[in-house]
C-alpha cells in the first residue's frame, strides 16, 4: 500500500507540472510556472479580445446601413452579404485553429492575422472616404429602383476589404480564447477555477468591446461618417495588436504539433481495415491502454481513458499477432488516446449542431433589427437621436454588471452546491441560453406585430425602445449559450486540438448566419410564389413586408431546437479523463484508478489470483 500512495503521489506531481514542461516561452525555452501563464498573461490576451470586438462590431452590426445606404444594394441583398460577411468570419476560425495547433501556434497564428484584419479595416475606410469608389448619392428608400448598384471595381474594392477583415477576424477568434486559457493548468485544482474565471473575464471583454462598438463607433459612424467609423476601427485593432505583443515575455505557448488530422484519419483507416476483428471485452488489451508510470512525464498529449461509445473505432487499437516482431504501421494500428480523441469530436458535433439556430436568431438582430430600428421613432431628447444599430448595445450595458455579478454570485453559490468549479456544467448553461433565445424572438414578432399595425391603421410611429426587450431577453441567452459553449468545447479538448476545437464554437456562428440568408431566401420564394407581393421580406419597406410573421418561424424553430438539444445533452457522456466536475479527481488519480482496475480484469480474465 505504501508502495500505491507514492505512486499515485509520484504520478499526481507529474501531472501537475506537465502543462508547464510542454509549454514554451517566446524564445522556445521551457515555461517556469512562476514566471509565465496566470492571469498575468491572461490580461494581455484580453486585451486583444476587447479591442479587436470592438473594431470588429462597429463594422458588423452597423454594416447593412452601409451597405444598403452607401453601396445601393436591395435590402434582402444587404442583409445577405451581412449575414454571409460574418458567416464567413466564423467559418475561417476552422483555418484559424487548424493553422494554429498544427504549423504556427496561436501566438503567431493571431499576430499574423491580426495584420491582415488591420489591412482590411483601412482599405474600407479608404473606400468610404474617396466618392469615386462608391456609386453616387441616392436615397435608397425614396428612390430606391432608381439608384446604382456598386458594381465593377467598386464592388471589388468592397469585397476585397470586407474579406480580409473576414479573413483576418476568423483566424483570429479562436486563438484568442484557446492562447488564453492555455496560460492556466487545468490539471491544478485552483488553476481549474480560474480557468473557468477566464471565460467569463473573455465574455465581460467581449461585451465591453461590443458596448462601446455599439455607442461610441457606431455613434462616430452616423455623425462623422462611415470612412472617420472605419477609421477608428482601424486604430481600435491597432491598439488590440498592440496589447498582444506586449505579453511576449510572459506568454506560456503551446507548440504546434503537426497536422491535426493525419492522426484522426488514421483511426477511421485502421479501424475501416480491422472491420472484421472483435473487439476484446477487457479494453485493457487494446493498444496504448497500458502506460508506464512514466508515460505522464515522458508524453507530451494526455492520455485519455477508454469508453464504450463508438466501439467500432476501438478495432483500430487491435494488435494483430502474426508471429513476427514487426511493429504495424499507425495506419493500421492506432493507441486508445487516438481513438478516444476521435470520439469526443464525433460526440460534440450533436451539441455544436443545436447552436446553429441560436445563432440564427443572432444575425436577425443585427440586420433586420437594425432595419426595425431605422423605421421607428429614434428621438431620445430634443436633439439627440439614436442610431438604431446602438440598441445591440442594451444587453452588453447589461451584461457588464451581470457577468461580475453571475461570477462573484452565482458560481460561489452554484459551486458548493453541485461540487463544480464552473457552478453549473457548460452543457447546462447552454441549455439554458438555448430556451431563452426562444423568447427573444417571441418578443420580436409581437413587437413588429404592434409596430406594423400602428404605422398602417394610425400612421403612428412607435419609439425604438419597444425593441429593446428582444435584445435584452438574447443578451441573457448570450451569457449562457456562448460562454457555456465555449467552455465546453475547450475543455473537451486535448493537447495540440484546443484552438481548432475552440474554433468549432465560432463554425457555429457562421453555420447559423448562413442558415439565416437561406432562410431569408427560401422564405421570399415560396411566400412570392402564393400572392402577388414579393414575398414576406422581399420589399425594401418593413410596412409591407411581413417580418413579424418570419420572427414567428424564428420563435418555433428555436424551441423544436431547444427539445433537441435536451435529447443530445442527455445522451452525451464525457471521458473520465476530462470530467468536468472536481469531485472526480485529478487526472492522475485517473489513471491510476482506471489501470489498476484493468489488471485484475485482466489478472481475472487469466485465473490469476
Amino acid at each position: 500500500m505504501d508502495g500505491m500512495e507514492k505512486t499515485r503521489r509520484k504520478l499526481k506531481g507529474e501531472s501537475m507540472t506537465m502543462s508547464v514542461k510542454t509549454s514554451v516561452d517566446w524564445r522556445g525555452r521551457p515555461c517556469k510556472a512562476n514566471k509565465h501563464g496566470g492571469m498575468t498573461a491572461a490580461i494581455f490576451v484580453l486585451g486583444l479580445q476587447a479591442f479587436e470586438m470592438m473594431a470588429i462590431a462597429a463594422v458588423g452590426n452597423n454594416l447593412i446601413t452601409y451597405v444598403f445606404n452607401d453601396m445601393h444594394f436591395p435590402l434582402s441583398k444587404s442583409a445577405n452579404i451581412v449575414t454571409n460577411f460574418i458567416g464567413t468570419v466564423f467559418l475561417l476560425s476552422l483555418l484559424g485553429g487548424f493553422l494554429s495547433d498544427s504549423y504556427l501556434g496561436s501566438f503567431w497564428t493571431m499576430l499574423i492575422f491580426g495584420f491582415v484584419e488591420l489591412s482590411g479595416f483601412i482599405l474600407l475606410s479608404v473606400q468610404a472616404h474617396l466618392p469615386q469608389l462608391r456609386p453616387p448619392h441616392c436615397n435608397m428608400v425614396l428612390d430606391g429602383d432608381n439608384c446604382s448598384e456598386a458594381k465593377g471595381y467598386k464592388a471589388l474594392i468592397f469585397f476585397l476589404a470586407l474579406y480580409l477583415v473576414a479573413l483576418g477576424s476568423g483566424c483570429l477568434k479562436p486563438n484568442i480564447i484557446s492562447h488564453g486559457a492555455d496560460q492556466f493548468r487545468k490539471e491544478d485544482s485552483k488553476q481549474s477555477k480560474k480557468l473557468s474565471s477566464y471565460f467569463n473575464a473573455a465574455y465581460f471583454a467581449f461585451c465591453m468591446g461590443e458596448l462601446v462598438a455599439l455607442t461610441v463607433l457606431v455613434w462616430v459612424q452616423t455623425h462623422s461618417g462611415m470612412d472617420v467609423g472605419f477609421g477608428v476601427s482601424s486604430a481600435a485593432m491597432a491598439m488590440g495588436l498592440i496589447s498582444l505583443i506586449s505579453g511576449t515575455l510572459v506568454y506560456m505557448n503551446k507548440p504546434p504539433r503537426g497536422s491535426i488530422f493525419t492522426p484522426i484519419a488514421q483511426v477511421f483507416v485502421a479501424a475501416i481495415t480491422k472491420r472484421k476483428q472483435i473487439c476484446p471485452s477487457n479494453s485493457g488489451m487494446l493498444h496504448g491502454s497500458q502506460l508506464p508510470e512514466h508515460a505522464l512525464a515522458s508524453s507530451n498529449v494526455r492520455n485519455l481513458l477508454h469508453t464504450e461509445k463508438f466501439r467500432f473505432l476501438d478495432k483500430a487499437c487491435i494488435e494483430v499477432q502474426d508471429g513476427t516482431q514487426t511493429s504495424e504501421s499507425p495506419w493500421r494500428l492506432c493507441t486508445v488516446t487516438q481513438v478516444e480523441q476521435v470520439k469526443i469530436i464525433i460526440s460534440v458535433v450533436p451539441i455544436f449542431a443545436c447552436t446553429i439556430i441560436f445563432n440564427t436568431i443572432l444575425a436577425q438582430l443585427q440586420t433586420f433589427s437594425v432595419q426595425q430600428g431605422s423605421a421607428m421613432n429614434t428621438r431620445l431628447i430634443k436633439g439627440f437621436q439614436i442610431p438604431p444599430a446602438s440598441l445591440q448595445s442594451i444587453p452588453y450595458l447589461m451584461l457588464i454588471f451581470l457577468v461580475p455579478l453571475y461570477e462573484t454570485v452565482f458560481v460561489p453559490i452554484a459551486r458548493k452546491i453541485t461540487g463544480r468549479d464552473s457552478g453549473i456544467s457548460p452543457l447546462q448553461r447552454i441549455g439554458i441560453g438555448l430556451f431563452v433565445a426562444t423568447l427573444s424572438m417571441v418578443s420580436a414578432a409581437l413587437v413588429e406585430k404592434k409596430r406594423r399595425t400602428s404605422a398602417l391603421d394610425s400612421n403612428r410611429i412607435l419609439s425604438i425602445f419597444w425593441i429593446a426587450p428582444q435584445f435584452l431577453i438574447f443578451g441573457l441567452s448570450e451569457m449562457f449559450t456562448a460562454v457555456g459553449l465555449i467552455e465546453f468545447f475547450y475543455k473537451q479538448s486535448v493537447e495540440g486540438m484546443q484552438s481548432f476545437l475552440t474554433a468549432m464554437t465560432y463554425c457555429s456562428y457562421s453555420f447559423g448566419f448562413f442558415l439565416s440568408s437561406l432562410l431569408v431566401s427560401l422564405v421570399n420564394r415560396i411566400t412570392s410564389s402564393h400572392s402577388s407581393s414579393r414575398g414576406w421580406l422581399g420589399d425594401n419597406d418593413l410596412n409591407k413586408d411581413r417580418l413579424d410573421l418570419f420572427y414567428w418561424l424564428l420563435a418555433a424553430l428555436s424551441l423544436i431546437n431547444f427539445f433537441n438539444y435536451l435529447f443530445w445533452s442527455r445522451w452525451y457522456s464525457y471521458n473520465p479523463s476530462l470530467s468536468p466536475t472536481s469531485q472526480h479527481g485529478s487526472y492522475a488519480e485517473d489513471l491510476e484508478n482506471h489501470s489498476l482496475n484493468s489488471s485484475k480484469q485482466i489478472a481475472a480474465d487469466n485465473n490469476i489470483p
